[in-house]
């Protein structure tokens, strides 16, 4: 058994940040049914880059453990049998352009009157409501109008995007937890909801510490580099041989750190003993503690700080973290079964349940690999008219 067994997905959505929360569902139980086009499918199955044998990573990133059926929705009777799955379902994800749904006849309000318990949970780009909820975006899009560009860099730097597709990834998160708070809802009351769930409001509530400071001061927040502005030290240093490591130090390490760092004078300053002392002299400070750094291997003198209790982490590379041995122990990298490739690595999600079995690992379904088994067993249509389906284009 596991923690979202005996609930029903349809997912409507494209791309990364409503595939990749239902695909969090499907890990955890939930029976996601992934609704394509016939002949493309979701378009990120054709985002480079591929694995051997064609299959896009990009796409099997955020699809796995998911059923997949092929349905034109541009026809009448293809959006009749998307209808019909959704009046079974508990949640339907989607992320079409607000009135999308509704002009195919499968919007919110004529769900409803079939399946008044469904979680309805809508993703665009700027909301239902609002100047701008017709325009469309993307990450980079979000990440430059919410203020995370002008946020991230270097000071004497220009603006620079997140290293990840940060809104598309915690756009997904916050999908997964409309859905889930809307079934805590529905399990109390007995309804189903509406969800509106805009991108860019979910990238400009991540402005919490900038908009306090703002709110607090009237400052306009400036991009800091690896810096803390409010504490002394916590930042990356460069350390001999060009690698990096990030140090966050309070008042109670500021002596050890001093201390491994040979630097007694600053140890022993008074006027050093307090974070806000240090953050009055921050210039001073960074320079001393970035030529100790300097003079120091990172793999010598990561575990010697970390030893007398200075939080201290390598800045690692995608490989290097991949390969960790705390990352591998805690099994965050697995493999799945394809069936073109055998084993592939993938990431797993990162919850661990007591009282529940192991989260599905899946390999991403092939376009249109469940229509038939969909069409006969959860539809009840009878062979001649799913060949009439298949021969007219309906469905693949």
């Amino acid at each position: 058994m596991r923690p979202l067994d005996g609930i029903r997905v349809v997912d409507f959505s494209r791309v990364l940040a409503g595939p990749m929360a239902t695909q969090v569902m499907a890990e955890y139980g939930a029976e996601v049914t992934k609704i394509e086009r016939p002949g493309t499918g979701d378009e990120s199955r054709v985002f480079e880059p591929v694995f051997a044998g064609g299959q896009s990573a990009y796409y099997a990133a955020f699809n796995r453990s998911k059923r997949s059926i092929a349905v034109d929705l541009k026809s009448g009777e293809g959006r009749r049998l998307a209808f019909d799955l959704a009046a079974d379902a508990d949640v339907l994800v989607e992320n079409f352009l607000p009135g999308g749904m509704e002009g195919m006849g499968l919007g919110y309000e004529a769900l409803k009157e079939a399946n008044p318990r469904l979680v309805y949970v809508s993703n665009t780009g700027f909301g239902q409501t609002g100047p701008y909820a017709r325009r469309k975006g993307y990450d980079t899009i979000f990440q430059a109008l919410s203020g995370v560009i002008d946020l991230t860099g270097h000071p004497d730097g220009p603006p620079a995007k997140v290293g990840l597709p940060f809104a598309d990834l915690t756009s997904g998160l916050w999908i997964l937890i409309a859905a889930l708070t809307g079934l805590v809802g529905r399990a109390a009351s007995g309804r189903g909801c509406h969800v509106d769930m805009a991108m860019m409001d979910a990238q400009v509530s991540l402005l919490s510490l900038p908009a306090a400071r703002h709110f607090a001061l009237g400052e306009t927040p400036t991009r800091t580099g690896t810096e803390h502005l409010g504490r002394v030290p916590s930042s990356a240093f460069a350390c001999k041989g060009g690698d990096w490591l990030f140090v966050s130090a309070s008042d109670q390490h500021w002596p050890q750190l001093c201390d491994a760092l040979g630097l007694e004078e600053m140890a022993a300053d008074a006027g050093l003993a307090r974070n806000a002392d240090r953050v009055a002299r921050r210039d001073e400070v960074t320079r001393a503690l970035a030529g100790a750094f300097s003079q120091r291997e990172r793999g010598e003198l990561a575990p010697a700080l970390r030893a007398v209790g200075v939080p201290a982490g390598e800045v690692n590379t995608v490989p290097e973290i991949l390969d960790d041995p705390h990352i591998r122990a805690r099994g965050m990298v697995a493999t799945y079964d394809d069936p073109d490739r055998g084993p592939t690595p993938g990431l797993r999600t990162p919850l661990r349940y007591s009282g529940y079995d192991d989260h599905r690992f899946e390999a991403p379904p092939k376009l249109g690999a469940d229509t038939g088994r969909i069409l006969r067993e959860e539809l009840a249509l009878d062979e001649a008219t799913i060949a009439a389906l298949y021969e007219k284009g309906i469905v693949q």
